[in-house]
Order: structure tokens, then C-alpha cells, then sequence
């Protein structure tokens, strides 16, 4: 298996000042772009209400990632409960809204590293991470004294403090965000969000500056590297063009891109239109096409099958 970044940050003893770094920005929390100023390490709660602990809903490996995370032995998923972004359409509605989860100290998550690990996972993949980067981090040297060694995976919505995301320089070796919005408009009505076009663009932006395009090992399994998801919404083309222009054109066209067609109304959904209903099957193949249109190489395995099937059936 490789090992990660973070190693040499424990032992420059350089992962020590970055926890406290971040640790610091939980008083008058500005861990994340909502700025709530509330004090996390009194227990005071802001928008993912989630105070001074992190909450965890579940942790196992997990075989529904993209492939260069999953190979042969799963990526190992922990599910942080809460969020920062409150999608009104989220699948995991129960989790991220509902609070769904235990609330955990840095030795229990540093067992539930080590565990993952233990049972062949080949990262640990912290899903809903962007309001917890203090807490995972502090768990990090219990967890190297344990043994873990793998590459940590940081998945989130892309609603990332570029302030926080560059105290996690050299400790994530994958980063892979999902962008969700380009409009103003979008993520106003969606998730009470108006900035996050901007905010997602520059984190996106610092999380590729740190780790560059994605490099698999030869088995095509992830070691490092930038992957980025693209969650095709009902209605949501014109956004969907405009997400896979930036990503080509100021990312890199090696970014590694999933194109997702797995959208269906979940949470609050079914009070907004038009995403009340479920993506079609021409919506998603269009959106492929944008993507080839804009330059992009690197679809995930998934996308370039569709993409086949499509070109045989012509």
C-alpha cells in the first residue's frame, strides 16, 4: 500500500503546529466559508451544527466509489454527520440534516482509521469532512501511532475555506470535491448559499495547486492527486457546460472528472422544481458531450463505457 503525505509532516513534527492551526480557527469558527464566528471549543454550534466533537454516522470500506479509490480491497469511508452546505436535495438527508451519528473523540476516529486500514482499504475516505478538518486532523497522530499509513481521502461538496484547506497542505493526498453549482441563482435556492460558485472555484483551484491532476499506481489505484465530481441536475445543463469549461480551462483537461447521472429527489426535493423529478437519460448524455466538447480527458471508467455504448448503438 502507499504511504501518505502526512508521515513526513508527523515526523518533521510540522502535523503538530497544523493541528493547533486549525484547532484555533474553531474559537469564533471560520472553518468553513459560513464565517459563524460561534466558539466550537465552548460547544457552540453554527450552521452544521456540529460543536467542539465530530459526529460520525457509520465507517466501513466502500465499493460504490470511483474505481482508482476503490481497486481490490475498498475505499474506507467514514461518514461525518452534519454538513455546511445543506443541500435541500441531499441523499443523505438523515445524516446531514437530520444529525444522524455518534459523537466521537480523536481516539475513537483514530481506531476507526486504523480499522479501515486493517481490513484492506487502501485510503481513508472522510465524506462531509469541511466542518470537522480541526477534529479528523487532531485524530491523525493517534492513528499514526497505530499504524496508519494509507493516503486520506478528502471528498467533500467543494463549500471549502481555501484558509483551512492550506493548513491541510501535505496531510490530504487525494482531494476530490463534487461541484455542484455555477449560478448564483442555484445555489441561493438550493442550499442558502449565494457564494458558493466563487468559493467552490478557488478551492478547487487550492486543492489542485497541492496534489495536481490524479496519479493512479499500477495497479490503478489512487496515490495522489485532484478528482472532481459533477452531480448532473435535473434542468441544470447550462451549468453543467460552464462547470466543465472552468474545470478544463483553469484546472487542467487532465482532470480526473465523474460525471454522475445518479440525481433523484431525496430531502426537501420534491417542493422545488425542476428538481422535483429525476435526471433523464438525454439530459445526462448531453452533459457527456459537454464535457468531451470542453476538452476534458480523463471522464471516469463509467462516463467512457456510456460514451461507447452510445457510439455502437450509432
Amino acid at each position: 500500500m502507499t504511504q501518505a503525505a502526512y508521515l513526513t509532516l508527523h515526523k518533521q513534527g510540522a502535523l503538530a503546529k497544523l493541528i493547533a492551526a486549525a484547532r484555533n480557527r474553531l474559537s469564533l469558527c471560520r472553518v468553513c466559508p459560513r464565517q459563524c464566528k460561534v466558539d466550537r471549543l465552548a460547544d457552540e454550534k453554527g450552521v452544521c451544527r456540529t460543536g467542539a466533537k465530530a459526529v460520525i454516522s457509520s465507517y466501513a470500506p466502500h465499493f460504490g466509489e470511483e474505481s482508482p479509490l476503490v481497486g481490490s480491497g475498498g475505499s474506507g469511508t467514514i461518514f461525518l454527520t452534519h454538513c455546511n452546505l445543506l443541500c435541500v436535495f441531499c441523499q443523505n438527508y438523515e445524516i446531514s440534516h437530520l444529525g444522524q451519528g455518534v459523537e466521537t473523540d480523536e481516539g475513537q476516529l483514530a481506531s476507526m482509521m486504523v480499522s479501515l486500514q486493517r481490513q484492506g482499504c487502501h485510503n481513508i475516505n472522510f465524506v462531509t469532512p469541511s466542518h470537522v478538518v480541526p477534529q479528523i486532523i487532531a485524530a491523525l497522530p493517534k492513528a499514526i501511532n497505530k499504524g496508519l499509513t494509507v493516503p486520506l481521502v478528502y471528498n467533500s461538496s467543494g463549500y471549502d475555506e481555501v484558509e483551512t484547506l492550506q493548513l491541510l497542505h501535505g496531510i490530504f493526498d487525494i482531494y476530490m470535491p463534487d461541484f455542484k453549482f455555477w449560478t448564483r441563482d442555484s445555489a441561493k435556492r438550493f442550499a442558502k448559499a449565494p457564494d458558493y460558485p466563487e468559493v467552490a472555484r478557488k478551492a478547487i483551484l487550492e486543492m489542485h495547486r497541492q496534489v495536481g491532476d490524479l496519479v493512479l499506481d499500477k495497479e490503478g489505484v489512487a496515490t495522489r492527486g485532484l478528482l472532481v465530481r459533477h452531480l448532473v441536475m435535473p434542468g441544470g445543463l447550462d451549468e453543467t457546460r460552464e462547470i466543465v469549461r472552468f474545470l478544463a480551462r483553469e484546472v487542467s483537461v487532465d482532470t480526473y472528472v465523474n460525471i454522475m447521472d445518479q440525481y433523484r429527489p431525496c430531502g426537501r426535493a420534491h417542493q422545488y422544481s425542476p428538481i422535483d423529478r429525476r435526471l433523464t437519460n438525454d439530459e445526462f448524455q448531453e452533459a457527456l458531450k459537454l464535457a468531451g466538447e470542453a476538452g476534458l480527458q480523463r471522464l471516469d471508467e463509467k462516463d467512457w463505457l456510456r460514451i461507447l455504448r452510445k457510439l455502437r448503438i450509432k
